[in-house]
Order: structure tokens, then C-alpha cells, then sequence
């Protein structure tokens, strides 16, 4: 949904009498007949019309059932993507790919801390969509482990293939 164009104007049509210099109001072409959003102007002559002393004053009124709806949907929660490297060989490889998966708008937590249980819980706790497993293992062989943490399944993948396998997991991840 696009934001809410909201324009000022001179609130001159039915101003009531107590109003003087400056009225405004805030209107949307969003909300159809009733686009007013927020209003208000300068009531100096107000409290004496009221009986009370004659003393200058600002006010403003805002429909809140109406600036709601022109709030947009929150955006869809994404999950992140876990890159866990496991062996110091898997470090560099790791961190070009959570580079590179961040250039294309993916959230990645790259874990660096404990054993490969340890990061691999941190993964679960963060609700991460998928974790990438680097180790030693995986790069002798030119793969990449990709674990589907919703489904609690596991491939290999060649590691100049493992985008072909990606899209089964992008879905809710940027």
C-alpha cells in the first residue's frame, strides 16, 4: 500500500465563528467523502464566548479511526537466514556468503560462537528460515549442508548448485 497523501489546506468553507486567523485541516483523497483526518485553528475569542476570560488559544482534532486507516499492512516478518561455519577453513567461505546473501536483501546471523550445537540452537532461537552449513567436509566436497529448520530436513547441495535448491526456502526470508 502506498502512504497516505496527506495535503493542507485553509479550512475557510463552514468555519465556525469562534475560529480566527489560521484554520487548517488535514485532508486524504484515501478515505473517500470524509478524507479529514485532522483539524484545528486559533480560537481567540472562544472562552469569552464561553463566559470565561478573554484569552487567546490553539487547538487541534484528529480522527484516529481515521488516521488508522491509513496506516499500510506491517510488513510480512522475515526470518533469517543461519550460516554456520564449522571448522576456522569454513570461516572465510561463511562470510563471503552472508556478503553476498546480504546484498541480496536476506537478514543472515552468521554464528561464530560455540560448537556447531550451540549455533545450531541459536539458529531454532532466532527463528531463522534455513541454516547453511559450512564445514570442512562440505568444502572438500564443493557443497554446502542447507537445513530446512521448518521441516527439520536436511540437504546437500554442490556449492555452485545450492541456488537451485534456494527456492524452496525464500519464501518469508527477505
Amino acid at each position: 500500500m502506498r502512504s497516505p497523501r496527506l495535503c493542507a489546506q485553509s479550512a475557510t468553507r463552514a468555519r465556525p465563528r469562534y475560529y480566527c486567523h489560521t484554520a487548517f485541516e488535514f485532508v486524504t483523497t484515501q478515505l473517500g467523502a470524509q478524507g479529514t483526518v485532522l483539524g484545528g485553528g486559533r480560537y481567540d475569542g472562544l472562552m469569552a464566548l464561553l463566559g470565561g476570560p478573554d484569552i487567546p488559544a490553539v487547538g487541534w482534532a484528529a480522527g484516529i479511526e481515521r488516521l488508522a486507516m491509513l496506516l499500510a499492512e506491517p510488513p510480512a516478518e522475515t526470518r533469517p537466514v543461519a550460516i554456520i561455519p564449522v571448522g576456522e577453513v569454513a570461516e572465510m567461505p561463511a562470510l563471503k556468503l552472508t556478503q553476498e546473501l546480504r546484498r541480496a536483501g536476506f537478514t543472515v546471523d552468521l554464528g561464530y560462537g560455540g560448537n556447531a550445537g550451540k549455533r545450531m540452537k541459536r539458529a531454532n532461537k532466532i527463528n531463522a528460515r534455513v541454516a547453511l552449513i559450512l564445514g570442512e567436509d562440505e568444502l572438500a566436497r564443493g557443497a554446502v549442508m542447507l537445513r530446512d529448520l521448518t521441516a527439520a530436513s536436511s540437504m546437500r547441495s554442490r556449492w555452485r548448485m545450492w541456488r537451485r535448491s534456494w527456492h524452496r526456502f525464500d519464501s518469508g526470508m527477505r
